[in-house]
């Protein structure tokens, strides 16, 4: 399934000597939400990766960002229990024979960690000596450098430099610049890790598609997704919107006034409903659910509505799902049956509450055995395990199916045109290879 485009400049983990080396992995294992695992496949996703280290003699330092502890009103970096990494190392040694140190540092109760003390030094000769097999730092978000602007950014850079000798990046899902996926890269030699390569190769499935290419987004704001979406929308044969996003496009389309909609996403989802217009590439989904509130499903507190019936003028309360009769379409069945790439980051409803939507769009999705099939996002990959756990189970040994670890980083590489074009990424290319 791999279209194999990597760039010939693109730094390999393959091409790096790591015998004896020790190498700091950054990792996207954001699946913990209040202190329990999710779903662990950007977990298992990384596996490869921490073999061939081990293959090739290296002593990886694992790291990788949980939550959003930073509180971006004050600054302040609070270091809970519920957003530690020791959920993800209790699964590695659960799933490897490994022995793997949990790191920790003094902690700052306003700040966060500040330095990388000199704690870290018996840790590492440990590494080094086999006491253990891995040591996976504390929460790279704990860090007060870590999304600094400010000199602690320069600070972590150097003193996570100073702790390796090779940088690995395998996390795909954190494509924003912060000083573990970007500056420390700029410090030491650095590659790309096995599922990173295999993350970019698969992205040209979206940025080269075999057509008819349909996409199917949803999101519960509209204002920051409408670059992606734009770019999304002048590549695809075919769009489904879901979620708020669906629901502020309905609502500068038909003139609609629709709970949750601001006036500011309706004035900006005017351009896209203009374009559409023209093009005429979003499927409008016939039916929807309103609901008389947004934090509870009662009986009689919700309906089905129809959306030919929508007109200037109409108010409706809270759209929090799209009806799984509208999956029954004839026309909408025949675009998603007959198309031969479908890319999907989209959970339709209010997850647990209106669950039905999504899961009649991931079975007939599913339904399609001959398309190359892309799902990307941590609640679409979640969601589509939970409500779906045959059509999952099969995607992972379909060579037609691909599960990207990162949602965001898809649709940025979609509005970039590239994914070299992400700063994390965009590092590990180095002078073009003979």
């Amino acid at each position: 399934m791999e279209k194999g485009k990597l760039d010939p400049r693109l730094k390999l983990i393959q091409q790096a000597d790591l015998k004896d080396k020790v190498v700091l992995l950054r990792v996207d294992h954001n699946v913990v939400k209040k202190g329990v695992i999710k779903d662990p496949y950007r977990i298992d996703a990384t596996i490869g990766t921490l073999y061939a280290i081990a293959a090739a003699g290296g002593k990886p330092i694992l790291m990788s960002h949980v939550g959003r502890p930073r509180d971006k009103k004050t600054g302040m970096i609070s270091c809970r229990e519920d957003q530690s990494v020791l959920p993800i190392v209790r699964y590695l040694e659960q799933k490897l024979p490994v022995k793997i140190h949990p790191q920790e540092f003094p902690v700052d109760p306003q700040k966060g960690i500040t330095h990388i003390d000199d704690s870290i030094k018996p840790t590492l000769e440990a590494l080094r000596e086999g006491v253990f097999d891995m040591v996976y730092l504390p929460n790279s978000r704990w860090f007060a450098g870590e999304e600094s602007k400010g000199p602690e950014k320069d600070t972590l850079a150097t003193e996570l430099a100073a702790m390796a000798d090779v940088f690995v990046n395998d996390a795909f899902g954190s494509w924003g610049v912060a000083v573990s996926t970007y500056n420390v890269a700029t410090r030491l030699p650095s590659y790309a890790g096995n599922l990173l390569q295999k993350e970019i190769a698969n992205l040209y499935h979206v940025l080269e598609p075999e057509r008819p290419f349909v996409g199917v987004v949803a999101g519960a704001k509209y204002d920051t997704k409408i670059g992606p979406l734009k770019a999304l929308y002048n590549t695809v044969d075919h769009l489904i919107l879901g979620g708020l996003m669906y629901n502020t496009f309905l609502s500068a389309k038909y003139g609609a006034t629709i709970n949750g909609v601001s006036e500011e996403d309706k004035a900006l989802a005017k351009e896209l409903v203009d374009l559409d217009r023209t093009e005429g590439k979003i499927l409008e989904m016939p039916m929807l659910v309103e609901s008389d509130s947004a934090g509870e499903r009662t009986d009689g507190g919700y309906r089905r509505v129809e959306t030919a019936q929508l007109k200037e003028g109409s108010r409706l309360k809270y759209i929090l799902d799209v009806h799984e009769k509208s999956f029954q379409d004839p026309h909408i069945m025949e675009v998603i049956g007959s198309a031969r790439t479908i890319f999907a980051n989209a959970v339709m409803g209010l997850m647990p509450l209106f669950f039905e939507g999504s899961r009649a769009l991931y079975q007939l999705i599913n339904r399609n055995t001959s398309a190359t099939k892309l799902y990307a996002g941590g609640d679409t990959l979640q969601e589509l395990r939970n409500l779906c756990p045959g059509d999952y189970l099969k995607g992972l040994d379909d060579p037609k199916t691909y599960y990207f670890t990162g949602g965001g980083s898809v649709l940025s590489a979609i509005e970039q045109g590239s994914p070299y074009k992400m700063k994390p990424f965009e590092v590990l290319l180095g002078e073009e290879r003979a």
